[in-house]
């Protein structure tokens, strides 16, 4: 009993250690990640963090007229769960784009397609993703758009070798980003009414993991 608070004190420190060590890993991988893919070291940190940052902020863009909107709860999809949120404006269903997985991989995308120089294999690439991820795509009533989190990277990591084995990491991120966002979200906006949720997200929580695992699986893999 006499060494209980001691004790704590080192479980504690020892934890703080460990998650310290992670974090550390997880960015340095990261970083190797998002380097192989073509960005600049002195980039990286300020591009995760407002990757990771932004992913929580979304911006209205319109709102759509719906007869039912789902109330919150929590719906599970593909082995996780997605949160249903809040109802903004009763009866409509709010569009909006997500900063961390639509506008940056977006502009990141513009980026390592001009500086990359790699015009029709990154087309093609996104015009391959796009139409898989198109059919794997599924409407969560009260969520939206849903696909699989590892099916993105893994096929455009996959296209990228095929189409430019020795420069594939900047064709990977691109036809895995670019095509989840057009084949899973954009293709699907006409079917906003049907979705019953409160607010859509272009590259919001149902696509998001899979655009952000992109990066680092087309880094690591390809």
């Amino acid at each position: 009993m006499l060494f209980l608070p001691l004790t704590l004190v080192l479980v504690l420190l020892l934890g703080f250690l460990l998650v310290a060590l992670f974090v550390l890993v997880e960015l340095r991988v990261l970083a190797y990640a998002y380097r192989k893919i073509g960005v600049r070291p002195r980039y990286i940190f300020g591009l995760l963090l407002l990757t990771l940052l932004g992913s929580q902020i979304k911006v209205p863009l319109y709102s759509v007229r719906v007869e039912r909107v789902v109330a919150p709860q929590a719906v599970w999809m593909f082995g996780r769960p997605y949160e249903v949120p809040e109802s903004r404006q009763p009866g409509a269903t709010v569009v909006a784009v997500n900063v961390g997985g639509a506008l940056i991989p977006t502009l990141l995308s513009l980026y390592l397609l001009v500086r990359a120089r790699m015009v029709w294999q990154m087309l093609l690439g996104t015009a391959v993703v796009g139409v898989i991820m198109n059919q794997l795509a599924q409407v969560i009533p009260g969520v939206g758009i849903v696909v699989p989190m590892l099916v993105p990277p893994l096929v455009a990591a996959t296209i990228a070798l095929l189409l430019a084995i020795r420069r594939a990491p900047p064709v990977a991120y691109v036809s895995g980003s670019m095509g989840t966002l057009i084949g899973a979200d954009l293709v699907n906006l006409g079917r906003v009414a049907e979705m019953g949720a409160p607010i859509v997200s272009i590259g919001g929580a149902g696509t998001f993991d899979g655009v952000f695992l992109t990066g680092i699986i087309a880094g690591l893999l390809a």
